[in-house]
């Protein structure tokens, strides 16, 4: 889309799905990479700068009928992003 930067994960393996983040390119913005143990398959992650302060952003799908094991890493990500201020 013009005039938004692009912030995207696309699902591995498998046709279609995955999750993607615009923001308006006016925005500074910049994405986050998680630990391997808290990278989640469905999640971006990215900080907005915003005067002094910094604010995060994510964004995860998850399924209804996930598994606990996915379950889980959901919760460490948003764990290791809720470090900062953090919108879920």
């Amino acid at each position: 889309m013009t005039g938004y930067v692009m912030f995207r994960k696309d699902r591995l393996g498998r046709r279609g799905g995955g999750v993607i983040l615009y923001i308006k390119e006016s925005i500074q913005a910049y994405e986050i990479k998680l630990e391997k143990e808290a990278e989640c398959e469905e999640a971006v992650w990215c900080n907005i700068v915003t005067g002094k302060s910094t604010l995060t952003v994510g964004l995860v799908y998850r399924s209804p009928n996930i598994s606990m094991e996915e379950n889980e890493k959901i919760h460490n990500a948003i764990k290791e992003v809720s470090k900062q201020d953090c919108i879920e």
